[in-house]
């Protein structure tokens, strides 16, 4: 019985602390990534790429975690050329909100 109390405990920890809410990018330093769907519930950015893996596409998406740590800020490039900027906080559910352009 004591060991099923423990990993009850165990698995409550584990997925209080996997919270989409909560990321593990470190602030302020710029990731890489193919793909960016704001809408995505609970988004998640997926697999930080290094800039060498997404420079050869036409479309990638560089994102910086914010020291804020609800806040990100999106650049899409489109044949290495900046497109556009967004803002986002990431609210407690996961989902994105647009801050700014």
């Amino acid at each position: 019985m004591r060991h099923l109390a423990v990993a009850v405990l165990a698995c409550i920890a584990f997925f209080a602390n996997a919270s989409p809410a909560v990321l593990s990018f470190e602030p302020d330093t710029l990731h890489y990534f193919e793909n960016f769907d704001p809408d995505k519930k609970p988004w998640h950015p997926g697999q930080a790429l290094n800039i060498e893996e997404v420079f050869k596409n036409y479309q990638y998406f560089e994102i910086r975690f914010l020291k804020r740590a609800n806040e990100i800020e999106v650049r899409r490039y489109i044949q290495n050329q900046r497109d556009r900027a967004e803002r986002y906080r990431i609210l407690p559910d996961g989902a994105l909100n647009k801050i700014s352009e």
